[in-house]
C-alpha cells in the first residue's frame, strides 16, 4: 500500500513535489512570440502554460489522457437523501460498461481512455450520521486504490465519480472543513423533492453533530466521505507525485479532495477546475479553494463529464500554443517591427 497509515499522507501533503518552472518560462516566452497580441488568446495561454510546467515541456502533448470514474456506495442513502435508490450506482457502472453513457461519448469525442473503477458497491459505507462511514483502514485502503489506478504514462488525468447519496457525502465535508452547515452546502443533487432536501440536510446536521470532536481533515474524510471519495484523492495524490496535471469535475470531485487542500493548499497546483456545475455547493466550494473554472455549463451529473467537456478546451488550447507560427516564422511584423 502506498500510504501505510493517515500520517504518511499528511507528510506527503507537507512536501509536495513542484511544477517545471524552466518549462513554463520557456512556455510563456513563446506566448510572447506567437502572431497574436500578447494575451489575446486569454486563460488559453495561461492552460497552456500551466500543461507546460507539469508536463515539463515547452510543447506540452495530450496524447495520453485517461478519465478515471470511480464508483461507491453509501450507508446514508437508506435515509431518503437522494431521488435514486442505491441500486441505480451498479446500474450506470453497467452502462458505462456498455458505452451508454454520456461520459462514453464524451470521453470518445475528447480522445480520452476511459477507466471506471467500482469499489465494493456490494458493500455501502456505514451510515455516518450514526457511525464513521469508513475506519481509517477502510479509507486508505480506497485512496491506495485510486493511487494505483493513474498510470504511469498520462499527459492528462481527469477525475469524476458516480454514487448515489454522494452529493450527501460531500456536503457534509464541506460543512465539516469550511462550516456554514447544511444549508449552505446541501442542493438538490441528483434532483430530490422539497421533502427529500429537508431530509438530506437533517442527515448532514446529523453527522456533524455525531462526528463533532473530529478536527483531522482525513478523519473527517474518512468518517463524512466515501470509498470513491477518497479514490479520487489517491488518483490526485499519484498525479501529483507523478507531475501529471489534473482536471476536477464536479462538487463531488472537488469536495473529495479538500481534506487535502486543507492539510496543503499547493495540493491544488496541478489541478485546474473543468467546470463549475449546477449543484449548490460547488461555486461557493471552488471559492474557498480559489480554483477558476474552465466551462460554466450548468452542467450536473457527475462521472467526470464536465472535466471530460474541458478537455476539449485543453486541445484547442495547445493547438494554439504548438501550431501557431512565431512572428518571425510567418514574416509577420510585431508591435516593435
Amino acid at each position: 500500500m502506498q500510504f501505510a497509515s493517515l500520517d504518511d499522507i499528511h507528510a506527503f501533503c507537507r512536501d509536495l513535489p513542484e511544477g517545471d518552472a524552466h518549462a513554463a518560462d520557456s512556455a510563456a516566452r513563446r506566448q510572447q512570440g506567437l502572431t497574436k497580441p500578447p494575451g489575446s488568446l486569454g486563460r488559453l495561454e495561461d492552460l497552456a502554460v500551466w500543461l507546460a510546467r507539469w508536463q515539463g515541456r515547452e510543447l506540452p502533448r495530450l496524447e495520453h489522457v485517461t478519465i478515471a470514474v470511480f464508483a461507491g456506495n453509501h450507508g446514508v442513502a437508506a435515509r431518503g437523501v437522494s431521488a435514486y435508490p442505491a441500486e441505480v450506482t451498479v446500474q450506470m457502472v453497467q452502462n458505462f460498461a456498455g458505452g451508454g453513457a454520456a461520459i462514453n461519448q464524451i470521453a470518445r469525442v475528447a480522445g480520452a481512455e476511459l477507466k471506471v473503477m467500482p469499489i465494493e458497491l456490494d458493500r455501502p459505507t456505514r451510515d455516518f450520521t450514526t457511525a464513521a462511514a469508513m475506519d481509517d483502514d477502510e479509507f486508505l485502503r480506497a485512496v491506495d486504490l485510486g493511487y494505483r489506478n493513474v498510470p504511469e504514462h498520462c499527459d492528462l488525468l481527469a477525475v469524476g465519480e458516480m454514487g448515489i447519496a454522494n452529493t450527501t457525502a460531500a456536503a457534509a465535508l464541506c460543512a465539516a472543513l469550511l462550516n456554514g452547515g447544511a444549508a449552505r452546502w446541501a442542493g438538490r443533487g441528483t434532483g430530490v423533492d422539497d421533502d427529500g432536501l429537508l431530509r438530506k440536510r437533517a442527515a448532514i446536521e446529523a453527522a456533524l453533530e455525531f462526528h463533532r470532536g473530529l478536527t483531522d481533515p482525513l478523519k473527517m474524510a474518512a468518517s463524512l466521505g466515501g470509498r470513491e471519495l477518497a479514490a479520487i484523492a489517491g488518483a490526485v495524490l499519484a498525479a501529483r507525485r507523478r507531475k501529471i496535471p489534473v482536471l476536477l469535475d464536479g462538487f463531488v470531485a472537488t469536495a473529495a479532495i479538500l481534506p487535502l487542500a486543507r492539510i496543503n493548499s499547493k495540493i491544488l497546483d496541478h489541478c485546474r477546475a473543468g467546470h463549475v456545475s449546477a449543484e449548490a455547493g460547488h461555486r461557493a466550494l471552488l471559492g474557498e479553494l480559489r480554483l477558476d473554472t474552465l466551462l460554466d455549463l450548468g452542467m450536473r451529473l457527475g462521472e467526470a463529464s464536465g472535466a471530460g467537456v474541458a478537455i476539449l478546451v485543453l486541445r484547442a488550447a495547445l493547438a494554439c500554443h504548438n501550431g501557431m507560427a512565431t512572428f518571425a516564422q510567418a514574416g509577420v511584423s510585431g508591435r516593435d517591427g
